[in-house]
């Protein structure tokens, strides 16, 4: 008992120091061009780091028979996705490690060492042997790229989005954060297309003999790119003011988020299941369930997808831009309806057979994404206080999406297999959907417009400051919240 009143002390204390009222100078005046660069710095290597781990699942189909010959079919599919799945048994890893840093060390340098990181272990990739060559061993080494990558990948997304949702003004953090999902739209799409340019040019045969290793290869000079315009980043300002105030070698232990937090932890791993689920169905497994599934040709599939992942690019920054103006939640409720009863409409155009309403069908379910997609990075921040933000959020994020994220296209494969039934993907939506909506609806606040957690009001304009200034409570609503939990 006294040790849980210890935690709570610490956990408060940053917060006690804070001035009672608001001042003038407790407000963050953000530069619009610097918080336009964070986001086109964080977003591009956001891009990078998705075109390394997206390939994988567009060359799944080619993977299966370059690493699991002996096996034939959809057999072939689930032991490709079972490797892709393993990534994210290490995602809380590389999220407990690389978030207790970032809440230390900072957001900058962290994310530069998870692109590092993500950059060589795809280009490893690209360098293993086939399994005719040596056998098993292939599929060791891997196994072992893909844990790698799945390490990295624990510290990135969570960073990324701390870092935007740090540095950008309360009333334009939606649609700006937005832009990080652009960035894994632009690599999806960059990794999509050159795996359907190369499945053109070279064929099925071309493919499993070589040219699989061409988009793995591309990870190297990718990373570069990437490491050199997040170098060039400065410190988000919340966490810059949270050292200032923080005593010398205060920091909170993973021990201490997880007694402390608990409740909101819980809360942002349902938030971050049917966000994944969805996210992973379309992104991700779509390509193979119209190839394997339902007998599309390769190039074909995953032409229908890059074109609709183009076109949901706005979709993403318009979603946004909405959560700004009426709030995130409101949005994210609107994608669980459309989720809820429109999923299995969705896969009964998919499996229909025509070009178009196959297209109208993945166009339905890309509509309910980008409304997870373009309130997401802005809303999962705000849900922990900025001392533990980074580190909370990762653990969050990347427990809840290795169980249900990662495995969904596993999951999906093996009950389609084993039931031969084309609509359990939409039955899983809907499943996600419901769930989604109860703790959406029950236990997630409005955050919108005010500041996050832990951090003073951030505006955009000198003029902005006397507005905040007559919204006190607003502004200052965190720590209302606070008061009410102190010890």
């Amino acid at each position: 008992m006294t040790e849980r009143k210890d935690y709570k002390k610490k956990r408060f204390s940053i917060r006690r120091r804070s001035k009672p009222r608001l001042g003038e100078e407790d407000i963050t005046v953000v530069d619009p061009d610097v918080a336009k660069r964070a986001v086109v710095a964080t977003a591009l290597g956001n891009a990078m780091e998705w075109f390394d781990f997206g390939i994988y699942s567009y060359l799944a189909v080619t993977i299966g028979k370059v690493f699991f010959p002996e096996l034939t079919g959809s057999l072939q599919l689930i032991y490709a996705f079972a490797t892709f799945a393993v990534a994210f048994l290490v995602r809380p890893l590389g999220g407990v490690i690389f978030g207790m840093l970032g809440d230390r060390w900072g957001r900058k340098r962290v994310l530069a060492i998870t692109l590092i990181l993500m950059a060589v272990s795809t280009l490893s990739i690209g360098l293993i042997p086939g399994y005719t060559s040596i056998g098993s061993t292939a599929t060791l080494l891997l196994l072992l790229a893909r844990l790698v990558q799945g390490f990295s990948t624990g510290g990135e997304y969570a960073g990324a989005m701390t870092f935007i949702a740090e540095s950008t003004p309360d009333k334009r953090r939606g649609v700006m954060a937005s832009g990080l999902e652009v960035g894994t739209l632009i690599g999806y799409i960059a990794g999509a297309g050159l795996v359907t340019l190369l499945t053109f040019l070279l064929g099925t045969k071309g493919m499993v003999e070589w040219g699989w290793r061409i988009p793995f290869w591309i990870a190297a000079p990718l990373g570069l790119i990437g490491l050199y315009f997040r170098n060039h980043l400065e410190e988000t300002p919340a966490f810059e003011a949270m050292e200032e105030a923080r005593e010398e070698n205060q920091h909170i232990s993973m021990k201490e988020i997880f007694v402390s937090y608990w409740k909101t932890l819980l809360i942002g791993m349902v938030v971050v299941f049917f966000y994944n689920v969805v996210n992973y169905m379309v992104l991700s497994y779509m390509p193979s369930h119209l190839s394997a599934v339902l007998g599309y040709g390769e190039t074909k599939g995953l032409l229908l997808i890059v074109i609709v992942m183009v076109i949901m690019i706005p979709m993403v920054l318009l979603m946004g831009y909405f959560g700004d103006r009426v709030g995130a939640k409101r949005i994210v409720q609107g994608g669980l309806i459309g989720l809820i009863f429109l999923s299995l409409p969705s896969f009964w155009l998919i499996g229909s057979g025509m070009v178009g309403y196959v297209f109208l069908g993945l166009m339905m379910l890309a509509v309910f994404s980008s409304t997870f997609q373009g309130t997401m990075p802005s809303l999962l921040p705000s849900l922990f206080y900025t001392e533990v933000r980074y580190g909370a959020l990762a653990v969050t994020y990347n427990i809840s999406a290795s169980i249900f994220g990662g495995t969904t296209p596993l999951l999906v494969s093996w009950l389609i297999n084993l039931t031969g039934n084309r609509l359990v993907p939409a039955y899983y939506l809907i499943f996600a959907g419901v769930v989604g909506m109860i703790v959406v609806t029950y236990f997630v606040k409005e955050t919108s417009g005010k500041s996050l957690r832990g951090s003073p009001p951030a505006v955009a304009e000198q003029q902005e400051i006397q507005e905040v200034l007559e919204e006190p409570e607003k502004a200052l609503w965190w720590r209302e919240e606070t008061n009410k939990n102190e010890p």
